[in-house]
């Protein structure tokens, strides 16, 4: 159905997706409040979702020392840079 109205939605792992506005919402999911046609929904969702990774994976990597996750290696553990394990 090209004219059918969909609804952006996101779950609590900031994750986004489109769900037809007279359907329930599945549980885990809000309405974000952005309406229209399927494709106006993607647009939109392409403009907002910047980082595809899921808000639980961008948060440990945070805490690892930034944005791409990385620390310098301790020299303890399978991680060693000398080749000795």
């Amino acid at each position: 159905m090209p004219d059918e109205m969909y609804r952006v939605v996101v779950n609590q792992e900031e994750q986004y997706s489109v769900w037809p506005v007279d359907r329930e919402l599945p549980a885990g999911w809000l309405a974000t409040g952005h309406r229209g046609t399927r494709d106006d929904c993607l647009a939109h969702i392409e403009e907002v979702w910047t980082d595809m990774r899921p808000l639980s994976v961008r948060q440990h990597l945070a805490g690892l020392g930034g944005p791409g996750g990385s620390q310098p290696s301790t020299g303890v553990g399978p991680d060693r840079s000398d080749g000795h394990h």
